[in-house]
């Protein structure tokens, strides 16, 4: 794998914890694709909302559905989270010693795959709800026709007045855990991580060899379902698993235009493009005609200047006049 590759050099022996760019960078990377995706639906919903817009009315649902799919099979086949595994990471139980540690490809066992679970994918969800709701009530807020003196109304004023110390503090709390990090105080740059009774780690050689020489050792070991309801759980099992591998192409994929697209909009190129444009044009070539005084040309006009022979227009013309002479009428 790319990703995988692109890491390797970055891997210590020692210490395989990643740098505070890996991790930010690897948080940041699903925060892009949301947006991205939100804004291609949208310009669908509204080019032909008959078709597409059912996609626009239940964005955060879909998207959370297709999330839940990514990021479970990503967990449980990779010991990382999607953005995590595409930047050369993986997560490791806290409290593993370094020879106890288990292989990216086993997984995480199940109790810290459904806590991540629920802090890679339910979380962002309700935080997404929980700020469209304060949108709302704002503008219902500034437009209501209810008494002042309304229980509900004084409810969510002191809401709305409550909620921006909220997030204030949930996002002090995870810049203060970002500094403890970079000081070398904390094993996790983030607090859902600690929740989750995980940390992050680079990906070792052990771990990519296992990872490229799992799905086939996989399809060597599986055996032909006997019942019913064991070939309705592969079947369904396999599903999954393609949906969520065709997910992962595409987003891998799309981060790599996400990523183009931001280099090609970056005030660096904007500036290597002006400073390329702003070069001074070549000016024309020089008219060269028999009046100047160029040694190039010859002197007089009766020599041709390309072969330096002098010029037979007179033969020429005769001959031409007689090959029209002799021709039938």
């Amino acid at each position: 794998m790319a990703e995988h590759g692109a890491h390797i050099t970055t891997a210590s022996a020692v210490d395989d914890q990643p740098s505070i760019f890996e991790v930010v960078a690897q948080d940041s990377l699903m925060t892009a694709v949301r947006p991205a995706l939100q804004h291609v639906v949208k310009v669908l919903a509204e080019s032909n909302p008959a078709h597409y817009g059912f996609f626009w009315r239940w964005f955060d649902e879909i998207f959370t559905l297709l999330d839940l799919l990514l990021q479970q099979h990503y967990l449980s086949k990779t010991s990382a989270s999607f953005s995590e595994n595409f930047y050369g990471l993986k997560r490791i139980v806290t409290g593993d010693t370094h020879k106890l540690q288990r292989l990216a490809s086993a997984g995480l066992p199940k109790k810290q795959l459904w806590k991540s679970v629920m802090f890679l994918v339910l979380l962002p969800y309700l935080k997404v709800k929980l700020e469209k709701l304060v949108s709302s009530l704002r503008e219902e807020d500034e437009y209501s026709i209810h008494p002042p003196s309304s229980r509900w109304k004084r409810f969510y004023r002191a809401f709305l007045a409550a909620y921006p110390f909220v997030n204030m503090a949930w996002e002090g709390w995870f810049l203060v855990q970002q500094l403890r990090y970079i000081l070398g105080k904390a094993q996790h740059h983030s607090p859902l991580l600690s929740l989750a009774g995980v940390r992050l780690g680079r990906l070792t050689l052990q771990d990519i060899q296992s990872l490229e020489h799992k799905p086939a050792e996989a399809s060597r070991m599986q055996q032909p379902a006997r019942s019913i309801s064991e070939k309705i759980k592969s079947a369904l099992k396999k599903a999954v698993g393609g949906v969520a591998l065709s997910l992962s192409t595409g987003l891998s994929v799309g981060v790599f235009f996400l990523q183009f697209l931001e280099w090609w909009y970056s005030s660096e190129n904007q500036e290597t493009i002006k400073s390329l444009t702003a070069l001074p044009t070549p000016p024309p070539p020089v008219h060269l005609d028999y009046n100047s005084d160029s040694p190039l040309l010859p002197k007089m006009k009766t020599v041709c200047p390309l072969c330096r022979k002098t010029r037979a227009m007179g033969k020429i013309k005769e001959a031409m006049q007689s090959l029209g002479n002799s021709q039938p009428r």
